[in-house]
């Protein structure tokens, strides 16, 4: 028998995939054969598992010795979506969740506490603001919101011996502005405190924070991973030590991710890297049409060399992302000109989708900040953004165009 037909199992994450490119990491990793043999990886749509005795249940409950218990916390499908997409960031673990925004309340369950400190990016999505304004104030810790960009800000933020974490999102979510990770990881890690960064909008084909300091990645997996808008889910990835803390929020409480959506998730990862730089090259072309519209103020994308975060996007990106932000003329009444008349561009507060996508944030993803908050955030009147999806550029141009030449 030959040593190809020995090797019945796909890639495993150990020290010797590091061998391996991201492209084949994300197609191989994670699949453990079944006795079937089977070649597409397996949706094991289960709620529970039997044991052959009463010894065996008590051993695996106790954690004695691994294997199944409950799908809310062990599932062979969501563990191979972990795997695949820790192999993919570098990291030892992953812990997959219900959505992006489960896996946020989840870190923060995981290592706050009341009296504990929380730094935050201003520059994030509506429901991560929210979050941590409104709800995990609630239980005693308090947050400062500060400029991503401004590292003295964050400096001054901290306050040593109850600043337990920094949060953030890296592009921003709509203006894609760039954080320092490296800087910033250093900083919290001065403190003795965790840096997380929500990675969204690049996947860990276009970066990878772990590698650049970070101690958590966060994902939702509704975007890019998934690729075409069919399910929720998200994760947290980072070490051992700090995704068991983790991994026990979820198997008490439940934001758990079910079995069909990771099999979902597995096949986005699949085509993660073809696509990603799909995305990057319609968006370069859009954001660089856009900024010599002469009813565009302003275009918000890190590919563009006068975007302040450019050069520094190029040292820890290795692309731009599919996201593009424009302000156009005319405020509101303006953008909802664009918007309303596009033809095959849907308008959804969903991105990361092969579909094009259109909204505007400040009565959708940002809908709910006050507006002294949206303007701190930079979210005016006349903003645009666009999930760049996979359509021919030519077209998508041509749908947009319609709408701003008539502003």
């Amino acid at each position: 028998m030959s040593q190809h037909t020995d090797q019945q199992d796909d890639l495993q994450y150990n020290d010797s995939q590091h061998e391996y490119q991201l492209a084949t990491l994300a197609i191989r990793t994670g699949h453990d054969r079944t006795h079937e043999g089977e070649h597409s990886e397996p949706i094991f749509l289960t709620s529970s598992f039997v044991y052959e005795n009463a010894a065996e249940a008590a051993a695996k409950f106790s954690g004695a010795a691994p294997g199944n218990i409950y799908s809310r916390f062990t599932n062979p499908t969501v563990a191979m979506f972990e795997k695949r997409l820790a192999a993919l960031d570098g990291a030892e673990r992953a812990v997959a969740t219900s959505s992006g925004m489960a896996a946020i309340i989840s870190i923060v369950l995981a290592f706050l506490k009341t009296g504990d400190h929380v730094v935050c990016s201003r520059a994030m999505f509506g429901s991560s603001v929210s979050l941590f304004d409104k709800y995990v104030r609630k239980f005693g810790v308090d947050i400062d919101f500060v400029d991503l960009e401004d590292l003295n800000a964050w400096q001054q933020a901290i306050q040593p011996g109850r600043t337990k974490l920094l949060f953030l999102e890296s592009p921003s979510n709509p203006l894609s502005e760039i954080a320092d990770i490296r800087a910033l990881a250093e900083l919290a890690h001065q403190h003795d405190a965790l840096l997380a960064v929500d990675n969204s909008f690049c996947t860990p084909i276009l970066q990878r924070p772990i590698a650049l300091g970070a101690d958590l990645a966060i994902y939702s997996a509704t975007k890019y991973i998934d690729g075409q808008g069919r399910a929720l889910g998200g994760a947290v990835v980072g070490s051992h030590q700090l995704l068991e803390e983790v991994f026990g929020v979820v198997r008490t409480l439940g934001p758990s991710m079910s079995p069909f959506n990771a099999w979902i998730f597995l096949k986005g990862l699949e085509t993660l890297k073809l696509r990603m730089y799909a995305h990057c090259d319609n968006a370069q072309k859009l954001a660089e049409w856009l900024d010599q519209h002469p009813n565009v103020n302003k275009v918000f994308y890190a590919g563009l060399p006068a975007h302040k975060g450019h050069e520094l996007a190029k040292s820890q990106q290795a692309g731009f992302g599919g996201i593009v932000t424009f302000e156009v003329k005319g405020e509101r009444d303006g953008a909802w000109k664009v918007i309303d008349s596009t033809r095959f561009i849907s308008i959804t507060g969903n991105l990361g989708d092969v579909k094009s996508t259109i909204t505007h944030p400040a009565t959708t993803t940002h809908g709910k900040l006050s507006p002294e908050a949206k303007a701190a955030a930079g979210i005016s009147e006349g903003l645009i953004r666009v999930s760049v999806g996979l359509e021919d550029i030519d077209d998508i141009i041509a749908d947009l165009k319609r709408g701003l030449d008539q502003i």
